[in-house]
C-alpha cells in the first residue's frame, strides 16, 4: 500500500521542475528581446551620455562647443532666414560642434559620416537639425562651400527650431549610430 507522502515527493520535484524550466524559458526570451542593441536603438533609448565629449561614433569625434538662442536668425543681407517649423512662440536654438571626421572614412561627403544630431529636453522632447546657411557657419557636414578636413576638428552650427518655453530644460544633443547600435546625449 502506497503512502500520501510517497506520491507527494514525486510529484512536487515534477512541478519544480517545470516551474524552472518555464522561468528559465521566460528569462532567456526577454533577455534575448530585451538586451538586443538593435531593439534598444530603434526605440530610440540612449545607450550613453557624455558632458561635453568628445565621443567617437562611426569614426567621427564630436565635442559640443556652445549654445545660443535666437528669436530670428538672419542672413548676411539682414534678411530672414526660413526654418521650418518657426511659428510664434518659438525661438532658433544653435549648438556649436566641433566635428573630426577620422580616419577609416571613406568619403568626406555625401553620406561619408552619420551627421544628424538632435536638441533634446529634460522631458524626452527631441527636435531634429536644420541644415540652413546662416552666418554662423556650416550646418552641414557635405557642405561643397566648407568641406571638412579629415583628422582636423571643423567647426559645425546645428540649427533647431524649438518652443521658447522648452529653452530652459534643453541638456543637450544625442547623435546615433545605426552600425554600432548607440545613441549619445552629448551635454552642455
Amino acid at each position: 500500500m502506497m503512502r500520501l507522502s510517497d506520491r507527494v515527493l514525486p510529484l512536487t520535484a515534477k512541478i519544480s521542475l517545470l516551474v524552472a524550466l518555464a522561468s528559465l524559458s521566460a528569462f532567456l526570451l526577454a533577455r534575448t528581446y530585451l538586451g538586443d542593441p538593435e531593439t534598444v536603438y530603434k526605440e530610440g533609448t540612449v545607450t550613453d551620455t557624455v558632458s561635453k565629449g568628445p565621443v567617437t561614433l562611426e569614426n567621427a569625434r564630436w565635442q559640443l562647443g556652445s549654445m545660443q538662442v535666437f528669436t530670428q536668425l538672419v542672413d548676411e543681407d539682414q534678411k530672414k532666414v526660413a526654418l521650418e517649423n518657426n511659428v510664434p512662440g518659438s525661438v532658433v536654438v544653435a549648438v556649436h560642434l566641433a566635428v573630426t571626421p577620422l580616419d577609416g572614412i571613406n568619403r568626406m561627403s555625401g553620406g561619408g559620416f552619420v551627421c544628424e544630431t538632435q536638441l533634446r529636453d529634460d522631458r524626452g522632447n527631441i527636435w531634429k537639425n536644420q541644415d540652413v546657411d546662416t552666418p554662423l557657419g556650416p550646418s552641414s557636414c557635405s557642405d561643397d562651400d566648407h568641406p571638412m578636413k579629415q583628422n582636423q576638428p571643423n567647426k559645425l552650427v546645428k540649427l533647431y527650431v524649438v518652443p521658447a518655453s522648452a529653452v530652459p530644460h534643453l541638456v543637450g544633443i544625442q547623435v546615433g549610430s545605426t552600425e554600432e547600435f548607440r545613441r549619445v546625449l552629448i551635454t552642455f
